[in-house]
């Protein structure tokens, strides 16, 4: 073979080299954006799966008496670690505070009363509003966290605001001070207020 066919043949070689690693490189292209979309759909689905589980965490210390309690499917507050209706026929009333005569601060006052079973104390002892009344009796986990999503069931708040809500909101802390001869919730509040933000922060996943 002649240098001219030899150059020739040369040059078809690698033009067809040249084609077929372009075809890879475009065959190839499109399953980039695809692993990167799959990448962050796995991350996103962590971040939901860890989100589900610490509200799981976090729903233990909702449903328990001290929280229950003042968070009743009627309009009567609860009562004791077995979550009776309170004695003394207690109403809710329209902001929270009691009906009538029976006002929650005739017996709750600022502090616990010393002794077991005495009534709890705090100054800003209430229920939920009647307008507002924020039942967690008898929700499930899904049903609450969607209650505690939603601004227009939760009393208007961000999820930024039912985090600090809980963090520091003293009527929240003295569920950790019950007074003598109740449990407290099964969690510290430190705990309990990490799983909060951890539900939240990793997207505010409802529980399936």
């Amino acid at each position: 073979m002649n240098s001219h066919l030899r150059s020739t043949a040369g040059r078809r070689t690698l033009g067809l080299r040249g084609l077929l690693g372009v075809g890879i490189l475009l065959l190839a292209a499109p399953t980039l954006p695809l692993l990167a979309a799959e990448k962050k759909t796995t991350a996103g689905s962590n971040d939901e799966t860890a989100s589900r589980a610490a509200f799981l965490e976090a729903y233990k210390v909702l449903m328990n008496p001290r929280c229950m309690n003042c968070h009743p499917a009627g309009n009567q507050p609860l009562q004791g670690d077995d979550s009776h209706i309170h004695t003394q026929n207690v109403q809710r009333g329209h902001d929270g505070k009691g009906l009538y005569g029976m006002k929650c601060a005739n017996c709750h006052q600022e502090k616990n009363v010393p002794g077991e079973h005495m009534p709890p104390g705090n100054p800003k002892w209430h229920l939920p509003t009647e307008e507002m009344p924020l039942v967690f009796q008898g929700k499930s986990p899904a049903e609450l966290a969607t209650q505690l999503k939603d601004p227009k069931l939760n009393g208007g708040k961000t999820l930024d605001q039912i985090l600090k809500h809980v963090t520091s909101d003293e009527l929240v802390l003295a569920g950790w001070d019950p007074g003598d001869g109740r449990t407290k919730p099964p969690l510290s509040h430190d705990e309990f207020a990490a799983k909060m933000k951890e539900w939240i922060e990793k997207g505010a996943a409802i529980p399936e």
